[in-house]
């Protein structure tokens, strides 16, 4: 079953365009259906049937998340399940389509309802704390401190925020070139605080990380190698720690932020969708109830009748 797996990714990454995170995605659980299927006795795709598909989907249901403790009664989340769902759909499609299987036996898989969450935005004081130059930095200070600047004034997701090189810096002019998904371009303009920092970080502070070997990401590690998700992630939380801020930032909280606070400062909806590389405005729409509820929250504390 893992020739035709592997075609399946090539075939994403290659033909579909996609990244090379929803790549290890779907390799990650359609592997997962591949191990269930092998403990059933089942060696080929063509051997699957709805009803294993439907009985995969069932014990995943009632799976303990990966970093979950053992004692956690905690199950799968919905958009996990969604994810699977979805992968498997996109993999029968593909076989199908290539001759591989007659039938498309995911077919059927009707795909659960996600809850929108309302995304999770730093206030403007907590940006302010976040983004205050450490006393006596080191380089990794430096680092840490523009990669803040660069994702909550260009809203990068942290793909984009990892990968984003040295040639795509245009700090004369004020903007970055990043590669989105679907390896889609776009410009997105960097503010003059964000700028300056990332100056003071590529002059003073990036010579130190680099060797010799170096890739010519923006951002380095202390070893001079490019960062992995993981890695930036934490280095991104470490940093909240220590500046005080009181919650669990992320890098998607910090593109929520750069998002929110243009909205709630009159920037029009079509110009933020271009920015954060939304194919659909509904995708950036989500960001209307944020705004809401914050006037709803003035209107409360302000007006006499409220």
């Amino acid at each position: 079953m893992e020739p035709l797996l592997e075609d399946f990714l090539v075939y994403l990454r290659h033909e579909r365009g996609q990244s090379v995170q929803t790549q290890k995605t779907y390799a990650s659980m359609l592997r997962r259906l591949v191990a269930w299927a092998g403990e059933c006795g089942i060696t080929e795709w063509s051997q699957l049937e709805f009803r294993h598909l439907a009985g995969f989907l069932q014990t995943e249901r009632g799976r303990r998340p990966r970093y979950a403790p053992e004692d956690s009664a905690r199950k799968l989340a919905v958009e996990s399940l969604y994810l699977e769902i979805a992968a498997i759909r996109a993999f029968f499609r593909f076989a199908v389509a290539e001759g591989h299987l007659k039938e498309n036996v995911a077919e059927q898989l009707s795909l659960p309802r996600r809850w929108k969450r309302l995304p999770k935005a730093l206030s403007g004081a907590e940006v302010e704390c976040l983004l205050q130059p450490t006393v006596d930095a080191e380089p990794s200070d430096w680092c840490d401190l523009a990669v803040l600047e660069l994702a909550y004034a260009s809203g990068l997701r942290l793909a984009e925020l990892r990968g984003v090189r040295l040639e795509q810096l245009h700090l004369e002019a004020g903007y970055v070139n990043v590669v989105g998904k679907g390896n889609k371009e776009r410009l997105v303009p960097v503010g003059q605080r964000a700028v300056e920092v990332l100056r003071r970080y590529l002059e003073i502070a990036r010579p130190k990380l680099a060797r010799p070997g170096s890739p010519s990401q923006v951002f380095l590690t202390s070893r001079g190698t490019a960062f992995s998700h993981t890695a930036l992630w934490s280095r991104i939380r470490r940093r909240a720690v220590k500046a005080g801020v009181g919650k669990i930032v992320t890098p998607h909280m910090l593109r929520h932020s750069f998002a929110t606070h243009l909205l709630e400062n009159g920037a029009d909806l079509r110009v933020i969708q271009e920015m954060l590389g939304h194919a659909s405005i509904s995708t950036t729409q989500i960001y209307t109830h944020v705004t809401g509820s914050r006037l709803r929250d003035i209107h409360r504390r302000f007006h006499p009748r409220a």
